[in-house]
């Protein structure tokens, strides 16, 4: 699912909302989130999960199309670790259903 495929369901779920409402709280939230992680700060969503920065030292690295050998700068990563309701949710969901190849992993 994607932003505004999020933002189509809840304006389905919400009739008295409209999706241009929805879609400007699905915009704030995510650039709150945004800025609150820029800070330094940390994110949790009970049962969904929790984001938080990683920081990654430079590091020797190689062009792979080139070998050339090139040092990456230091930078801050998002990370994403799943809540515990969320990891039960899916484990219950698992044995039901079979994991489905989405159209965008076949271009990776």
């Amino acid at each position: 699912m994607n932003k505004s495929e999020l933002i189509t369901h809840i304006g389905r779920k919400f009739h008295d909302l409209s999706e241009r409402a929805v879609a400007l709280c699905v915009n704030k939230i995510i650039d709150k989130m945004s800025d609150h992680l820029a800070k330094g700060g940390r994110i949790e969503v009970r049962d969904f999960g929790s984001f938080s920065l990683h920081f990654h030292d430079e590091r020797l690295a190689h062009n792979p199309k080139t070998g050339e050998r090139i040092i990456t700068k230091p930078k801050s990563v998002v990370h994403f670790k799943p809540g515990k309701g969320m990891k039960d949710r899916i484990n219950e969901r698992a044995a039901d259903t079979p994991i489905q190849e989405s159209k965008d992993d076949d271009n990776e």
